[in-house]
């Protein structure tokens, strides 16, 4: 029997391969559990930094997308007059609103044909979103305001297929009295892109509106209140969660209350107001204000023509703010604040009060009126020929060679002095963006911008040439002159209350500075101011009386550059540009002054035959329906009364 070895031998030859094997594959478990555990704890070191170190960051970017927060808007102050009468308010309007970063061409279209909207709505929509793209993409932005019951209708009904687009039930603010003083209290509208970007602006949310022109500008800042927000969470879809969810996310207050604007009490008195615009309603363009002589508070003020602000106040369309851009009698710009004209004769008081301080005239001088004058070689001449009359009668029928004689004697600067001192020359302080400081001209003035002339005195002197003022600074003058020496700064706010009441500041009368005129060089023009309205010659005796008040007052017809009438000025109510400027400036009543009325027709003509009567009818009204007087009128101090054959020949109208 043969025994084989060869199994054997195999068998002791695998173990020894077995043997050599275990070595290497115990080396490479290692490097796989080297790489397993390296893996494992770069795994957990990644955990606890996304846990951990950046847990609260990462929780909070997801809060973000789920959590959403919206401005409640606040309740804008009221604008009121000194009754309570509201000429800004508020009410309720729904506001269409689109997110920049979600809405998409095709939503925009589907939006423009359901609402019909019209080519001037599309760029308003359009340049909106890009305001809201420049401060925050992913919050709504206002496109479309004060939209009807039915337009809102339809986008409610249309939410699933206008994505981004949402409406909002909202306050918004109008004007209850329409045009009435509309070049006071201004209007409002969303700020521009280039707005957007301002430093000043980062405090508004795009969608707000802010203040334009008049009080709604100037006091922006008492008037807007401060914005709420609310917070709310949305899932995937942008749908809101319940209220219990959306506690579980939102960090804080979900809702912060907005706290409702100041109200401005003013000074002003609508039914004053009313009557002061009913009576320009013929005049094409035209500037009144009524002040109160003793504390400088303006009743009423008037600027025509004017605009709507319900109109400019998110309504305006590109043919309608042509139309408005277009008209030359410029509605933007405020005839009793901001434009300036030259004032003709009611300026002279300037000249006679220059005379009579410096002992260079005196009431009872006589001087020579033939209807020329000639001074070094330039002839003026006089709107009528007036023959020997003194100071008073000068004033009485509005001679200018009397005042030419006495700027002779004075010269230029001194009667710029005195119209300095009734505060022309300067802003008048009313508050007011874009009140003007008008321009007294020096001797140091015209050299700067060219060369002197003694002429130039010549038409300082009753209000010409160079000399501009505004109908503001005017009824400022007349007021001092008629409380004897005291120059107001002017007031148009009463008071700011809170919008339950509460007094937040109250603003007393403002004295600017006493005037240095003497008693008897004001009673001496006071003296000619009753003559001008209560005796026969005077330049508004002839065109009416008011019954029962004595006004004393002072007419002015100032001449303007004559210029040919271009293609575009277009006739609007016989508005002619080369027409002179009609004045009138006076107060009421004579015995214990309580009103000053200044009353500018722009090229209306003639003082006495077009301001006066309007003068007349304000006041008429003030004194039978807003303040009825019980005080009978008495004559002034005696005065020397020409006979009926001495009464100078001329234009009654001056």
């Amino acid at each position: 029997m043969m025994i084989r070895n060869t199994p054997i031998r195999n068998s002791v030859t695998q173990g020894t391969s077995y043997g050599a094997a275990l070595p290497e594959l115990h080396r490479r478990l290692r490097w796989v559990a080297l790489v397993g555990i390296a893996a494992f704890a770069l795994l957990v070191g990644r955990l606890w930094q996304l846990q951990v170190m950046r847990g609260e960051s990462y929780y909070e970017r997801t809060v973000s997308n789920v959590v959403k927060e919206r401005y409640l808007p606040s309740v804008r102050g009221q604008i009121l007059d000194r009754k309570g009468t509201p000429l800004a308010a508020n009410r309720p309007a729904f506001n269409v609103y689109a997110t920049p970063k979600t809405l998409t061409p095709a939503t925009l279209a589907e939006l423009t044909r359901m609402l019909g909207l019209g080519q001037d709505e599309v760029d308003t929509i359009t340049a909106r979103l890009e305001v809201g793209k420049k401060r925050d993409a992913k919050n709504p932005i206002l496109v479309l305001e004060d939209q009807g019951r039915d337009r809102a209708a339809l986008v409610e009904q249309a939410r699933a297929r206008l994505p981004g687009i949402e409406v909002r039930h909202e306050p918004y603010r109008y004007y209850p009295q329409g045009e009435l003083a509309a070049s006071l209290i201004g209007y409002m509208t969303q700020m521009t892109a280039e707005e957007a970007d301002k430093n000043g602006m980062q405090a508004y949310d795009p969608s707000e509106l802010v203040g334009r022109y008049g009080l709604e500008s100037a006091w922006e800042n008492y008037l807007r209140g401060k914005k709420g927000i609310e917070r709310f969470a949305v899932d995937a879809r942008g749908t809101k969660l319940d209220d219990k969810t959306a506690a579980s996310l939102i960090q804080g207050e979900r809702v912060i209350d907005p706290v409702p604007g100041a109200n401005l009490v003013l000074t002003l008195d609508s039914e004053l107001q009313k009557l002061a615009e009913r009576a320009v309603s013929h005049t094409p363009a035209a500037g009144v204000v009524v002040v109160e002589i003793k504390t400088g508070k303006i009743r009423a003020i008037v600027s025509k023509p004017s605009f709507d602000p319900n109109t400019m106040t998110g309504h305006l369309t590109k043919a309608e703010y042509t139309l408005l851009m277009s008209d030359p009698r410029k509605p933007f710009i405020d005839k009793a604040l901001r434009a300036t004209y030259p004032p003709g004769s009611i300026f002279k008081f300037a000249t006679a009060f220059a005379a009579l301080e410096d002992g260079q005239g005196a009431e009872d001088e006589n001087m020579f009126c033939t209807g020329e004058y000639e001074l070094s070689g330039t002839h003026f001449s006089c709107h009528g020929t007036h023959g020997k009359i003194n100071l008073l009668a000068a004033i009485q029928h509005s001679c200018d060679v009397y005042f030419w004689k006495l700027a002779e004697r004075v010269g230029l600067d001194r009667i710029g002095d005195v119209a300095r001192e009734y505060g022309f020359g300067s802003p008048t302080n009313l508050g007011l963006n874009g009140d003007s400081a008008g321009r007294i001209p020096t001797k140091a003035w015209y050299e700067a911008n060219g060369h002197y002339k003694v002429g130039y005195a010549t038409n300082a002197s009753i209000g010409q040439g160079d000399v501009e003022v505004t109908v503001v600074q005017m009824a400022m003058a007349y007021a001092a002159i008629a409380n004897s020496g005291t120059l107001y700064v002017p007031q148009i706010v009463e008071r700011v209350e809170s919008n339950d009441g509460r007094l937040i500041v109250g603003y007393d009368p403002k004295i600017a500075h006493a005037v240095k005129t003497p008693p008897d060089a004001l009673e001496t023009w006071k003296k000619g101011m009753y003559l001008v309205t209560n005796q026969l010659g005077g330049t508004a005796f002839e065109h009416g009386h008011v019954e029962g008040i004595t006004v004393l007052g002072k007419t002015g017809t100032a001449e303007v550059k004559k210029h040919h009438k271009q293609e575009d000025e277009k006739d609007h109510e016989r508005w002619n540009p080369n027409a002179a400027h009609a004045w009138f400036a006076g107060w009421a009543p004579a015995e214990d002054p309580e009103i000053a009325i200044v009353v500018l027709a722009e090229h209306g003509g003639a003082g006495g035959q077009v301001a006066w009567p309007i003068a007349k009818q304000i006041l008429e009204g003030y004194f039978t329906k807003i303040h009825p007087s019980s005080t009978p009128p008495r004559d002034m101090p005696p005065v020397r009364r020409l006979p009926k054959a001495e009464v100078p020949k001329g234009d009654l109208g001056q």
